[in-house]
């Protein structure tokens, strides 16, 4: 089931911010999150906050119903827009995510799509994103979002063999993410990422190999590779607690993101973010920068999370009390925090080591500057950035990322 949400304190009815929430925004670049919680069967190692039908019967009623879900959603941008008041940002990227948001018609998605146009309306340059299940979209289906404003699609891969899809519980069939690279690009979606996973157990590195070589083969410009993360609560989490299949051990981990790292790279991909690369500039995924450089986003959508200016809050997590909400003219918000100056410190350091600029020295307290003078030494940051004022991860670095930040943040 989906995990717990923060404790927080009480999300005021209304939905306001802060007045010093909206201090220097204009500086700001301004995204939405717009989250679909429907999925048609839940993947044994999903934890996010989605639902399938038999989940929602009986508990939730037409509430919770797809059916009328964009007009819902419709309802909390226009609560953003009384909370944001004459804020006059035009909002830089929309991506929407879920669960499948395919599972709603393209039309629905466009009418969200619209909701956002109309009340703030769009950067000229503005990415719009949405995430999609190879099985639930086809050519007529990408058209009709591409003529509707969207620019980029993420495709959920994750493996190019079938018995590691079987163990992950995904439903689409080898072959067929590729197939909707090329569907894509001829419905004129220059923007194509292709989600894949590491770590999957029986997963070999010959497998991991085939999975890259037929991301790569199908042409997208973007390429997300994540580290297979075992959630508790999960079906998978019981099956390797049950001995029915083992665990990927953290040595496998790194031996996979070394082969996707070179693969990528060979095939004239850079890394942007520990996890992301792209073939250009370009192709990088604005939105999810927007997340990594602690800008201001609003998460639309049941246990959607929001940033505006130093508040971070988030929805009630069962679509049909994220409904019962709104109709009764109350935020969603289920509570939020004030960051501290040294929270945002923190979070930067945190986010930014990821990323291929990396973090400014300067962020950083005596025991941080000690730390990365080690890391330096030990050939974890890059040596030239370094003397610049900034720490950037070198690839052994990446592999060892998690450990590096919580030395650099003391």
């Amino acid at each position: 089931m989906p995990s717990a949400l923060p404790d927080g304190d009480p999300m005021p009815d209304s939905g306001a911010l802060p007045p010093h929430a909206l201090d220097g925004a204009a500086d700001r670049p301004l995204g939405f999150y717009l989250h679909v919680p429907y999925c048609a069967t839940r993947c044994g190692y999903c934890d996010f906050n989605t639902y399938t039908a038999t989940e929602l019967r009986g508990s939730g009623g037409v509430l919770a119903s797809r059916d009328n879900y964009a007009d819902t959603l419709t309802d909390e941008i226009r609560l953003a827009r009384k909370v944001l008041g004459d804020d006059p940002r035009p909002v830089r990227t929309v991506f929407v995510g879920g669960g499948t948001p395919t599972l709603l018609a393209a039309s629905d998605l466009v009418r969200m799509l619209g909701a956002v146009r109309d009340e703030f309306g769009l950067a000229d340059d503005a990415e719009i994103t949405t995430e999609a299940n190879p099985e639930s979209v086809g050519p007529a289906y990408l058209a009709e979002l591409r003529a509707g404003g969207f620019n980029r699609i993420s495709f959920g891969m994750q493996s190019a063999k079938r018995h590691v899809l079987q163990v992950l519980d995904r439903t689409h069939t080898p072959g067929r993410p590729e197939e909707c690279v090329a569907e894509a690009h001829a419905a004129g979606f220059d923007h194509v990422n292709l989600d894949l996973i590491y770590g999957t157990p029986g997963e070999t590195d010959d497998d991991w190999r085939e999975s890259l070589a037929a991301a790569v083969g199908a042409g997208p410009d973007h390429v997300s590779a994540y580290a297979l993360i075992v959630e508790e609560g999960t079906g998978l989490a019981r099956r390797i607690r049950r001995g029915e299949i083992p665990m990927t051990d953290d040595d496998e981990h790194a031996d996979r993101y070394l082969i996707a790292d070179e693969t990528l790279a060979a095939a004239g991909f850079s890394w942007y973010e520990v996890s992301n690369w792209a073939t250009t500039p370009a192709g990088r995924c604005l939105h999810n920068e927007l997340y990594w450089r602690g800008a201001d986003w609003w998460g639309a959508g049941p246990g959607a999370h929001s940033h505006v200016g130093g508040v971070r809050w988030w929805n009630v997590k069962h679509p049909g009390a994220y409904a019962a909400a709104l109709a009764e003219g109350r935020s969603p918000g289920a509570g939020r925090e004030l960051l501290t100056a040294e929270d945002r410190r923190v979070e930067r350091i945190l986010l930014e080591l990821r990323l291929a600029e990396g973090v400014e020295l300067s962020l950083l307290r005596s025991a941080g500057r000690e730390a990365a003078e080690r890391a330096l030494a030990g050939g974890l940051l890059e040596a030239g950035p370094y003397g610049e004022g900034r720490a950037v991860l070198t690839l052994r670095g990446r592999l060892l990322a998690d450990a590096v930040v919580r030395d650099l943040v003391d």
